[in-house]
C-alpha cells in the first residue's frame, strides 16, 4: 500500500528524532564529561545528572523508533519506557556512591521490572494477534 505524503513526513520525523535522541543518549550516558564539555557546559558538572540525561534520551529514542516499526501504541510506549527505565536503573546503580537515597537503585529497578514485564506481556499478545490476523 502506498503511503501518503503526511505519513512519509511523520516517519522521517520519527527517524530523525530517534537518531538525535539515540546519539545524544549514548553520548551523555557513556561519555558524560565529553558531553558536558561539548554540549551542556552549565556548571557544575554532575556525573549522575548526565547519566540520567542519557537514560531519558535513550528512552525517547526507543519510543520514537518503536513507533516507526510498530503500529501498536502499547508496544511502542512500553518499549520506550522500559529502555529508559532500565538505563535509569543502571545509572542509579553505578552512581550509588555519589549521593541520593540508598533505595534509588532498588526503586528504579523495580519500575524497570514492571515495565519489562508489561513489554514482554504485550509483545506476546501482539504476536498472537498478528498470527491470527494473517
Amino acid at each position: 500500500m502506498k503511503k501518503s505524503g503526511a505519513e512519509v513526513v511523520a516517519r522521517v520525523a520519527l527517524a530523525i528524532g530517534g537518531l538525535q535522541f539515540l546519539v545524544g543518549g549514548v553520548w551523555a550516558f557513556f561519555w558524560p564529561a565529553n558531553f558536558y564539555d561539548t554540549v551542556a557546559s552549565f556548571p557544575p558538572f554532575n556525573l549522575h545528572l548526565f547519566h540520567d540525561v542519557g537514560a531519558f534520551q535513550l528512552g525517547l529514542a526507543a519510543a520514537l523508533f518503536g513507533c516507526l516499526f510498530w503500529t501498536d501504541v502499547l508496544l511502542a510506549g512500553l518499549f520506550g519506557g522500559a529502555v529508559g527505565t532500565v538505563t535509569h536503573a543502571i545509572s542509579h546503580l553505578v552512581d550509588r556512591d555519589l549521593g541520593g537515597s540508598p533505595s534509588d537503585p532498588y526503586t528504579t529497578a523495580a519500575l524497570a521490572i514492571v515495565l519489562l514485564a508489561g513489554l514482554i506481556a504485550r509483545t506476546s499478545s501482539y504476536r498472537r494477534e498478528r498470527r491470527r490476523s494473517s
